[in-house]
């Protein structure tokens, strides 16, 4: 190969590396751009708001931590317990099954 051949093959090297690098800072700084551009009412509709507890929910979840419980048999527990809230009687946070 003869040095010009060689020049012409890094300097074609060098465009394409060097287009490569400016497309890939031209599209992050594009999308930084577009939600600035959003109103706030958007904005909120965009994300999911936090869901919002039961007090019952809440309460058998503090039982079913009293109890050590994880996994399948917290997920039955508390299942049971919110029905049973719900119908009007709140199971005794000290009954133990086992």
């Amino acid at each position: 190969m003869t040095l010009a051949s060689r020049l012409a093959v890094v300097a074609i090297a060098s465009l394409f590396a060097t287009g490569t690098a400016f497309a890939q800072t031209a599209a992050p700084a594009a999308k930084t751009a577009a939600p600035a551009a959003k109103t706030d009412a958007t904005t909120t509709t965009d994300k999911k708001a936090p869901k919002e507890h039961s007090a019952e929910s809440l309460e058998c979840s503090k039982q079913a931590d009293a109890k050590g419980l994880h996994g399948k048999e917290r997920k039955k527990f508390r299942s049971e317990c919110i029905k049973t809230a719900k119908g009007g009687a709140m199971p005794a946070p000290a009954a133990d099954k086992k």
